[in-house]
């Protein structure tokens, strides 16, 4: 399975980004996701993750109220739509998919993840 990301760039502060994460698997929907993000110095963190149901998600706190993950498994893509960028969003994104049995689990830590895009740079200037 290849995870595609796509749709980083450079934004000021307040400004939004939507990242895309399409997988190449036939049968998309089979997998759990999660969006994570790694500044530089900084150990990757989980940013956002979703259930391969779509009906259960997670978001760390940083960015609740501001980012929302969604997926169209037609597609084979799952979405982070980022509002209100701060600086401090500076990071590259990594989306990440996970072969899960259940329909409405999410997954935060990276070790739970079988699959990893390449990432996409976000840099937010202030």
């Amino acid at each position: 399975v290849q995870l595609q990301a796509s749709g980083g760039g450079l934004v000021q502060a307040g400004n939004s980004l939507r990242l895309s994460c399409v997988t190449s698997a036939r049968t998309g929907g089979n997998y759990a996701m999660g969006w994570f993000r790694q500044a530089p110095g900084k150990e990757r963190e989980i940013v956002a993750a979703i259930s391969k149901s779509g009906n259960s998600n997670f978001y760390v706190d940083s960015v609740k109220g501001r980012f929302t993950i969604s997926r169209d498994n037609a597609k084979n893509t799952v979405y982070l739509q980022m509002n209100g960028l701060q600086p401090e969003d500076t990071a590259v994104y990594y989306c990440a998919a996970r072969n899960s049995w259940n329909e409405n689990a999410f997954y935060t830590r990276p070790s739970l993840y079988d699959y990893w895009g390449q990432g996409t740079l976000v840099t937010v200037s202030s």
